[in-house]
């Protein structure tokens, strides 16, 4: 039977005191030859402490099991190397050889752990950023940008919409201009927007990210998988974000109506985390990012074109085509380039500034779907409205037409709807409205045609009916459109039409 630790120690301090096995034995209660055994053990450099391993039936497999383990690189089970042992002869239980495999995949780990030296960031130095899955809005999934800067721990999370190029570009725009300025080093994942393939194990870059990072002055480089230090950052700042911001049975945060309201979230949730005291460095992001933010570059006033969207070019109809659906556009702006991106709900239209040559957001449309043109009456100054065409132009090539047009808007006015009823004579009954104009003056035969028109009275006699019905002082009511039941000549009183004449 094997003694515990005090008893072990009682029994070499007898000896120490006695130096002799018998009364040792006597003094600690044991058997000379157990004082001789632990007194030989100390004395030979061993740990008298530990117990002395048994021999057991799985002794004579405990190679094989090693083999194992190392050809699998620690991944076999323990019931497959159960079975085989059990053919080579082991006839102990499953319980002796789980316990032997766990014992060796122990080893195997510690013999093949990997160490790593603590990252020591320096201020305007690193930011990191990533990409992690965001919540639903409706049928339509969502992704959050998170970035930090390494040193202050501020984070910034955008959410989006997909994952495209311009979409990265334009979150590390907004992303540094929310930190006031761009750090020295870039540092992501290995994403199809940042490396294009791997060649030899190097990451090959893409062009575009490339030309952004030189824009803003800050190279782009990617970690390794077997640097947590580099990445864990970005990776915990993607996890914190996604427990409080994506709906979860655990946080309980309902749905997102909207993706306004799911971007009004995000920039809460930034304040909330960067107003908190960070556990490493014992201060408030924020006010790290008041000293670290004189030792970032200064940026560009204008972003990168990538970050802008795809761009387009404005057509002689003044507008965009964009995503299978047309934008209208001002007038200034034709023929010429513009660049357009989704902004949450929004179509962000941006175009060069004439006087300033920086790039500006030009006009924002919300977003529409194909067959739905968005086509606002303001960008069409002098057109009429899109569910109807352009009227001729009033144009006088004669100078009878243009005594006639002279008289005012009722003379414009009689012109346009007697020519569309196909009135007979035109020509001669302008010619007496001028005629009549000399006599009673040029706003009484004005008006008297404005009223015409709106009557529908293009007869031989109608005008000089009308103006002998106002010569009368009766004004402009009582005046009927011509039909079966009135004549071309006579003059109707009738005040059913009274507000439609004033008018």
């Amino acid at each position: 039977m094997s003694k515990n630790d005090r008893e072990v120690v009682e029994i070499l301090e007898a000896y120490d005191l006695t130096r002799s096995f018998h009364a040792a034995a006597e003094l600690a209660g044991c058997d000379p030859k157990t004082v001789a055994r632990y007194v030989a053990l100390r004395d030979g450099g061993a740990d008298p402490f530990a117990r002395t391993a048994r021999v057991k039936r799985i002794d004579p497999y405990l190679e094989k099991i090693e083999e194992l383990v190392e050809r699998s690189k620690g991944r076999i089970r323990a019931d497959v190397a159960h079975q085989k042992v059990a053919a080579m002869g082991f006839a102990g239980s499953e319980r002796t050889s789980r316990r032997a495999v766990a014992r060796a995949k122990s080893a195997y780990e510690k013999g093949n752990l990997r160490t790593y030296r603590p990252w020591i960031t320096e201020p305007g130095m690193w930011l990191q950023f990533d990409w992690g899955e965001g919540p639903r809005i409706g049928p339509r999934r969502t992704y959050l940008f998170c970035a930090w800067l390494a040193w202050s721990r501020f984070r910034v999370v955008i959410p989006v919409w997909d994952l495209t190029l311009g979409g990265l570009v334009a979150c590390l725009d907004e992303t540094l201009r929310r930190v006031g300025g761009a750090p020295t080093y870039l540092l992501t994942d290995n994403p199809k927007t940042v490396t294009v393939e791997h060649i030899a194990g190097v990451p090959v870059r893409h062009p575009q990210v490339v030309s952004a990072g030189r824009h803003y002055g800050c190279q782009v480089l990617t970690w390794v998988p077997y640097d947590p230090q580099s990445k864990g950052g970005a990776e915990a700042s993607v996890r914190i974000a996604k427990a409080d911001l994506v709906p979860t049975t655990a946080n309980l945060r309902p749905a997102y109506e909207s993706f306004t309201e799911l971007a009004g979230a995000c920039d809460r949730w930034c304040d909330q985390v960067n107003a908190r005291v960070h556990k490493e460095s014992a201060a408030r992001p924020a006010d790290r990012l008041v000293l670290e933010r004189p030792r970032l570059h200064r940026l560009p006033e204008d972003p990168h074109t990538a970050a802008l969207g795809e761009s387009r070019l404005v057509g002689d109809d003044q507008t965009v085509r964009f995503g299978g659906t047309r934008y209208s556009l001002p007038r200034q702006l034709v023929r010429e380039q513009v660049w357009c991106r989704i902004v949450g709900e929004e179509l962000a239209i941006y175009a060069r500034h004439r006087e300033h040559g920086g790039i500006r957001e030009a006009w924002r449309h919300q977003v529409s779907t194909p067959g739905n043109p968005v086509v606002l009456d303001e960008h069409y100054d002098g057109h009429p409205a899109g569910r109807s065409i352009l009227e001729p132009v009033i144009r006088p090539r004669s100078q009878a037409e243009a005594a006639f047009t002279a008289l005012g808007p009722g003379a414009e006015r009689w012109l346009r709807e007697a020519a569309a009823v196909g009135t007979a004579r035109m020509r001669r009954k302008m010619a007496q409205a001028v005629d009549l104009s000399h006599v009673v003056g040029g706003e009484s035969v004005d008006q008297a045609l404005g009223l015409a028109a709106i009557a529908g009275r293009f007869g031989d006699g109608d005008l000089v009916s009308i103006l002998d019905h106002l010569a009368a002082g009766s004004g402009a009511a009582g005046v009927v459109r011509a039909d079966e039941a009135h004549s071309g000549v006579d003059t109707v009183l009738d005040t059913t039409l009274t507000s439609a004449l004033v008018a």
